[in-house]
C-alpha cells in the first residue's frame, strides 16, 4: 500500500448550528423499552454531573452540578429526582409525563435541606415499597472477572444503593440494569435512532471543525492557551475537557492534559482533542514542516487507520476488527494503546465489542469512535487521528436523508472527499460525521499536507 504527503484542501462541508431536537415520542419509547427490558418493578437511573449519559438519553435531562435520578415504574410512573438548584432546570426535559420530585440530599453540601431532605422518604412518595423488585442503572456495569461477591455491586452512589436494598428489604432484592443502556452490541445507548445519528452529527462536526482551527492556526511562539484558544469555543455541552498539549524532544507528550502557558517551540510534539455529544476529535504531530523519520511512522500508522475503515461493516466482529488493525499497525512496529474504537454518545467512551475474541458485532445505528492510538511512541513525538463515525443501512440511511437532508448532504460530501480525494473507499455502511475525516496531517507546521493513498 503505498501512501505519499499531498497539498490538499479539505472542503468546506457546512458547519451544523441549529441542533437536532430528539422528538418527544422517541425519549417515550426509550424509556419504556429501558424499563421493560430491566424486568423489574422499578427502573432507577443514577446520574451525576459527570456520569450524565444515560438519563440524558432518556430524558434530554442532565444534572448540572448536583445527581438526579429517573424513576421508571409501575403503571407507566416517570418520576425524576433532583436536588435544589435542578429544579428549574428539570422543565427542559423532553420525556413527556415526567414528574419532578425535589430530594436536597442530591443538592451540594451546605445548601438548604429543611425541605425534602430524605432519599428514602422520597422514593417511597414515588411508590417504591418494600418487596418490589428494584433494579439500578449506574455509570457502568462490571464484568465476571472484576466482582465475585454474594450480591450485586453497582458503579452508583452508594446512598442510592443503601436506600434502595432498605426499600427492597433484601440486598439481592436490587440488580444491576446498566447494560440495558450499554452493552456494547444490544444497549439501548449502541444502537441509536435517526434522531441520535443527526444530533451526533451535530456534535463531531463541530469538534472537528474546531480541532481543525486549532491545528491549521498553531504557531511556534505562541503558548498552549492561545493555540487552544483558536478553536472558537461557543458553549456547546462537553463529553470531556478540552485537551492541548506539547514537549520538547526528550520529554513525553501527555496527552490528556489541558493547556498551560508552555510557548509552543518548533519541533515540539502535539496534541489536542475537543469532545462534545456524540463526537470527539483528536489530532497529534510534530510542530515542523517536515521530518522525514517521523513521517515514515506517521505512514504505518495511516496504513492501520486504512485497515480499520475497510474491515468495518455491519455484521462484522469486533475481534476481526482489533486483529486487522493490530496486524496491519504491527507491520510498523506500533500496536494500539487501546482498544481500537468504541462506541460514543452524551459520554466519549460508552463501550467498545472491538477487543480481542469479541463474537459482539457491528450494528446499524452504532455511533464509533475510530480511536487508534499509536504506540509506542519516543519522548517527544506524539501522534494520533480520532474522529467519529455512525453505522446505518439502507432503511437508517434513508430515514436520514428524508428526516435531515443538510446532515446526509454533508455526509455523502465527505465519503466523496475520502474516496477522490484521500483514496479510501467507503463501505455504504460507514457515516463519517467529521468535517476531517480521515485528514492527517503529520507536521502542524504544514497542516495542509495530508496522507493519501496512492
Amino acid at each position: 500500500m503505498s501512501i505519499s504527503l499531498r497539498s490538499i484542501r479539505i472542503p468546506d462541508f457546512g458547519v451544523p448550528v441549529e441542533m437536532p431536537v430528539i422528538p418527544a415520542e422517541v425519549y417515550e419509547t426509550r424509556s419504556k423499552l429501558a424499563y421493560e427490558r430491566s424486568g423489574a418493578d422499578w427502573l432507577v437511573v443514577y446520574a451525576d454531573r459527570e456520569h450524565l449519559a444515560n438519563i440524558a438519553f432518556l430524558t434530554g435531562f442532565e444534572p448540572r452540578f448536583e445527581e438526579a435520578l429517573l424513576v421508571l415504574g409501575k403503571g407507566g410512573k416517570r418520576a425524576l429526582v433532583v436536588g435544589n438548584e435542578s429544579q428549574s432546570y428539570a422543565p427542559l426535559a423532553g420525556l413527556p409525563g415526567l414528574e419532578v420530585f425535589l430530594c436536597q440530599t442530591m443538592s451540594l453540601m451546605g445548601q438548604d435541606r429543611s425541605e425534602k431532605p430524605n432519599l428514602e422518604a422520597v422514593l417511597r412518595d414515588i411508590g417504591l415499597q418494600s418487596g418490589d423488585t428494584l433494579a439500578l442503572a449506574g455509570w457502568k456495569y462490571l464484568g465476571e472477572e472484576e466482582w465475585s461477591g454474594p450480591y450485586a455491586t453497582f458503579q452508583a452512589s452508594a446512598l442510592v444503593v443503601d436506600v434502595l436494598r432498605k426499600i427492597s428489604g433484601s440486598n439481592a432484592g436490587v440488580v444491576d440494569a446498566t447494560h440495558v443502556l450499554m452493552h456494547p452490541e444490544k444497549g439501548l445507548r449502541t444502537v441509536v435512532d435517526v434522531h441520535q445519528v443527526a444530533a451526533g452529527e451535530w456534535g463531531a462536526a463541530r469538534a472537528s471543525a474546531a480541532v481543525w482551527r486549532i491545528v491549521s492556526g498553531v504557531k511556534a511562539g505562541e503558548n498552549e492557551l492561545q493555540a487552544t484558544s483558536r478553536m472558537g469555543y461557543a458553549g456547546e455541552e462537553l463529553s470531556a475537557h478540552i485537551m492541548f498539549a506539547s514537549s520538547p524532544k526528550g520529554a513525553p507528550v501527555v496527552g490528556l492534559r489541558s493547556p498551560r502557558a508552555r510557548v509552543l517551540e518548533k519541533g515540539d510534539g502535539v496534541t489536542t482533542a475537543v469532545s462534545y455529544w456524540g463526537g470527539l476529535s483528536s489530532r497529534a504531530g510534530l510542530l515542523v514542516e517536515h521530518d522525514d523519520d517521523f513521517l515514515e511512522v506517521a505512514k504505518a500508522y495511516f496504513r492501520g487507520l486504512i485497515a480499520w475503515y475497510e474491515t468495518v461493516d455491519i455484521g462484522v466482529t469486533g475481534a476481526a476488527i482489533h486483529d486487522a488493525v493490530v496486524s496491519k499497525l504491527a507491520e510498523g512496529n506500533l500496536r494500539p494503546a487501546l482498544n481500537p474504537g468504541h462506541l460514543v454518545g452524551h459520554d466519549e467512551w460508552v463501550h467498545s465489542p472491538i477487543r480481542p475474541g469479541s463474537q459482539e458485532k457491528i450494528r446499524s445505528g452504532m455511533p464509533f469512535q475510530v480511536d487508534i492510538i499509536p504506540v509506542p511512541q519516543p519522548d517527544g513525538w506524539a501522534l494520533n487521528n480520532e474522529d467519529a463515525v455512525t453505522f446505518a443501512d439502507e432503511t437508517l440511511r434513508s430515514e436520514l436523508k428524508q428526516l435531515y437532508p443538510e446532515a446526509y448532504a454533508r455526509i455523502e460530501a465527505r465519503r466523496a472527499f475520502m474516496k477522490d480525494i484521500l483514496g479510501v473507499e467507503l463501505k455504504p455502511s460507514i457515516l463519517p460525521i467529521s468535517n476531517t475525516p480521515l485528514c492527517l496531517p503529520p507536521f502542524w507546521l504544514a497542516s495542509d499536507k495530508l496522507l493519501v493513498r496512492d
